[in-house]
């Protein structure tokens, strides 16, 4: 390391030269700045530069102003940055320029801000033309200067991007031409001042010429674009922490913009679509990087580099895989060529498809450079969730309409949208929509999120579309540049036909493919694999998942369950890999037809009118878990007794009320109708979630669960006499006391010991803990239970005092958009609150009984997140819907290798 310069002591350094840092260093110099100074340490071709650290963020963004001592590192620095590169900032005759760019921790592409050529001002665009030399010389610098001028005013001061690039259309249009590269020296010249006036009179002041100014203006612009709503949005996102802040760093410029022998940009170690081995890129001869990333032109497959600069060709190969081997994983490359020497920009862990990271982890395992547990570190159960969405059955489907690069897989199906702010209120309204751009920006991101998926005519598999759209799992289609698309008159037209907005597309972000209309889906490969209907080879992408999720299987320590409440779904979570029931929910047996057998139970005034009710409901029960049992021979099947709030199984009030006034009113007899309006009457609750239900229910019904326990044990004893192993465990919902355990477990044991006298079948006797009560008395109610299996919808809802159906709709966004929840409490597990609960029950439930089974049969179990939590605090397995047991159970691999995802977030 270099010593420390003027400002800098050990505990107050706030700017770190690239050679001073490493890749270890992404808190404090985020992941550009640390990849920056790895590269450098590496000896590779770093344009020299240095990085202000998120520490110097963090202190901005707290008190609005930039902290002591960072002024006076920032100019010892640059003044090191001047003497390496032998010119100094703003240097009338010989400039130095710098790079003013934005690197937090985790990659966040484009959401943040980025200054160009900053450095330049009237009187020193003479002094860059002179480096280049003639007319060339002449259009780079002022073509140079414009570019800042519009870059600043934009990210530094607010102007709108729309008055730059209408003045630039304006110049373009008086030509008569349509790319930028037709503008001579002296349009350009022109264009500055338009942008001077343009700066002028939305800035309310006129654009700095003092460079040191304009260097502390994009270094704050930065630190509060941490804030902006586009990066707030993309982190929320992607549930990157939002106190995290950004490093600064300041690089001189190097020129892709200086003729057919200089260019820019962006290349992959692997492809990052499929997982394919072998270099993959886009490049832009005499552009800017910034070129490439907004599609704003159509660029060359990086193989066309070969032919147009093979030394420099060559040179970026060997860095690619110089950069791959010392990283271990897939490699995001930006460079530039300025007149023939290449430089690295930055690098860092590229984002994929979901695909793709299966198949590299793969990969790299069969090629030695990782582990299999570190290889399932490198998946997640969000890319695996991913694989199973549907694809196109293209055996039906129209011509289509056009194709451009697939950019990122899926079958995405939607009404073509051409404005983010409407694909945003559309998708609101219940709406599936394909977001339609010529190329998308920063700004776009809402309606990025709220499509399906995103289509654009213009860009690559390196465009900004491209790239977050694989960050978020989203479909997305780009460069199908035979699609012309009119933002403004939300249209697009392509071989003489036109899609207008509203009208319905499918994009295919496999292949590439633009389609009229809705094209039918099929099952994915994954779930076809998962479902028995395709061999574990039957592709590299399923013997990837094969592989990563057996390992995944033998090294969790977690169990994975289901939650099934018929055969037909019992069996299909069997096959993906569940290893037994966790809940079968017994109220939903009740439904449909018979319903009006619950209502007799309710109805029943006598003692032997409720007898009857109860014997009617007996063999239907038997029937039902006889089936479950089949399905899940010889594991275990945990079932609910009946827990729904009564009001589900009644008619509603106020229809029934009117109902028996009308036939009162027309002389008519209400009949039944009115007998059933009095239970309704006498049973109606203000807050049925908080009333007559679980074990409440049970006991305020004499019979009710002993039918139910009856016919459980009598479906067991049913199976095994036929050689089967039913497992049944018997769950009592919504104990608050173990006073209401005591009595509903002595009145189910008798009940089994009846039926099981000549048929011996095991049952266990447990709980729910969903009710607070209950987590914090767990260590007296294990007294009576066998198994706690948590409930971790209901105890979320009573934890927080939440009515899930109400208050999700009414402010959830509101207090996601606050920052006052990360994440919704219903989709991940509350740890510090209801996470705390858990811990407590399960400290002292174990304390009482030390063989007392612990699971989770909540919708937390299928989270990934949550599914980490639960490994940590010792329960025995997670139970989840069918579709979600195989991200259960490489998030429990993952969990017990203490796997996390790679730093491609």
């Amino acid at each position: 390391m270099t010593g420390q310069r003027a400002g800098e002591s050990a505990a107050g350094k706030l700017v770190f030269d690239f050679a001073e840092g490493n890749r270890d260093l992404k808190d404090l110099l985020g992941g550009k700045g640390a990849n920056l100074a790895e590269m450098t340490n590496l000896g590779l071709p770093v344009p020299p530069g240095f990085t202000i650290t998120t520490a110097a963020c963090q202190a901005y963004l707290a008190t609005g102003d930039r902290p002591a001592g960072l002024d006076a590192q920032v100019s010892a620095h640059l003044a090191a940055l001047e003497e390496a590169m032998g010119r100094r900032l703003g240097d009338p005759a010989d400039p130095l320029l710098i790079s003013v760019r934005s690197g937090a921790k985790f990659s966040m592409p484009g959401m943040m801000e980025t200054v160009l050529n900053v450095g330049l001002h009237d009187g020193s665009v003479a002094g860059l033309a002179a480096q280049t030399g003639g007319e060339a010389g002449e259009r780079f610098a002022w073509d140079s200067y414009r570019r800042l001028i519009q870059m600043f005013g934009k990210t530094v001061c607010d102007v709108p991007g729309d008055a730059f690039a209408h003045a630039l259309d304006d110049v373009k249009r008086g030509k008569g031409v349509t790319s930028d590269l037709d503008l001579s020296a002296g349009d350009l010249r022109a264009l500055v001042e338009a942008y001077k006036k343009i700066f002028t009179e939305h800035a309310g002041r006129d654009f700095p010429q003092d460079p040191r100014e304009q260097l502390d203006m994009a270094v704050e612009a930065v630190f509060r674009s941490w804030n902006s709503e586009r990066a707030v949005l993309y982190r929320r996102q992607e549930r990157i922490p939002a106190d995290l802040g950004t490093a600064v760093n300041v690089q001189s410029m190097v020129f892709g913009n200086l003729g057919a022998d200089s260019g820019t940009g962006v290349a992959f170690t692997r492809d990052p679509g499929t997982g394919a081995r072998g270099a993959y890129g886009d490049y832009l001869a005499n552009a800017q990087g910034e070129d490439v990333v907004a599609g704003i032109r159509n660029t060359l497959h990086l193989d066309e580099l070969e032919q147009l600069d093979k030394a420099s060709y060559d040179q970026l190969m060997d860095i690619m895989s110089t950069l791959e081997g010392h990283y271990r994983d897939l490699c995001d490359i930006e460079f530039t060529i300025e007149r023939g020497r290449l430089w690295m920009l930055q690098t860092r862990v590229g984002k994929r498809t979901a695909a793709a990271a299966f198949i590299i982890a793969n990969q790299l395992v069969d090629e030695g450079v990782i582990d299999l547990d570190e290889a399932i570190g490198r998946v997640t159960g969000a890319q695996l969730a991913h694989l199973m969405f549907p694809a196109f059955d293209l055996s039906g489907a129209p011509a289509p309409l056009g194709r451009g690069v697939a950019a990122s897989p899926g079958a995405a199906v939607g009404r073509a949208v051409f404005d983010a702010r409407r694909a945003v209120a559309a998708a609101g309204a219940g709406e599936q929509v394909i977001l339609v751009r010529r190329e998308t920006n920063p700004d776009d991101l809402p309606g990025m999120i709220a499509a399906q998926g995103i289509l654009t005519s213009r860009g690559g598999k390196t465009s900004h579309a491209a790239v977050v759209a694989r960050g978020m799992g989203k479909t997305c289609v780009c460069g199908a540049d035979s699609l012309d698309v009119d933002v403004a008159a939300g249209t697009f037209t392509v071989g003489g036909a036109t899609v207008r907005e509203g009208d319905v597309i499918s994009i295919d972000g496999t292949t590439g493919r633009v389609y009229a209309g809705e094209v039918p889906v099929r099952p994915s490969e994954v779930v076809e694999y998962f479902e028995g209907t395709a061999a574990a080879d039957s592709s590299v992408l399923v013997a990837a998942v094969d592989r990563l999720l057996r390992h995944a299987d033998a090294a969790r320590r977690l169990g994975v369950r289901t939650n099934a409440d018929t055969g037909e779904d019992a069996a299909r979570a069997r096959r993906f890999g569940a290893a037994g029931i966790g809940l079968c929910r017994t109220e939903h047996m009740f439904l449909g037809d018979r319903r009006e057998l619950v209502e007799r139970l309710i109805l029943a005034g006598t003692d032997e009118a409720r007898s009857a009710a109860l014997a009617a409901l007996l063999p239907l029960q038997r029937a039902d878990f006889v089936e479950i049992f089949e399905a899940m021979d010889g594991l275990p099947v945990t079932v609910r007794l009946i827990d729904p709030p009564l009001h589900e199984f009644l008619p509603e009030l106020t229809e029934l009320s009117v109902k028996v006034a009308v036939a009162r009113a027309r002389g008519e007899d209400a009949g039944r109708d009115a007998a059933l309006l009095a239970a309704v009457q006498r049973m109606h609750e203000q807050n049925p979630m908080l009333g007559l239900r679980g074990v409440r229910l049970g006991l305020m019904i004499p019979g009710l669960f002993a039918m139910q326990v009856r016919a459980i044990a009598e479906a067991a004893v049913a199976c095994a006499a036929r050689g089967l192993d039913p497992r049944p465990e018997i769950m009592v919902p919504l104990v608050g006391a173990v006073q209401e355990l005591e009595f509903v477990r002595a009145e189910a044991e008798e009940v089994v010991a009846a039926v099981t006298a000549d048929q011996p079948v095991p049952v266990l006797i447990g709980t729910m803990i969903e009710v607070p009560r209950a987590a914090l008395t767990a260590g007296q109610i294990a007294e009576a239970a066998q198994f706690f299996s948590f409930g971790t919808n209901d105890l979320t809802q009573m934890g927080w005092g939440f009515s899930r159906d109400d208050v999700e709709g009414a402010f959830f966004s509101r207090y996601l958009e606050l920052g006052i929840f990360g994440v919704s409490p219903f989709e991940s597990i509350d740890a510090d609150g209801v996470g705390r609960l858990v811990r407590i029950a399960v400290e002292e439930g174990r304390a009482a009984r030390p063989d007392l089974k612990l699971g989770v049969c909540g919708e937390h179990g299928g989270d990934p997140d949550s599914v980490h939590f639960f490994h940590a605090v010792g329960l025995d397995y997670v139970s989840c819907s069918p579709f979600r047991v195989p991200i259960a159970r490489l998030e429990a691999g993952r969990a017990a290798t203490a796997g996390t995802a790679s730093d491609s977030r």
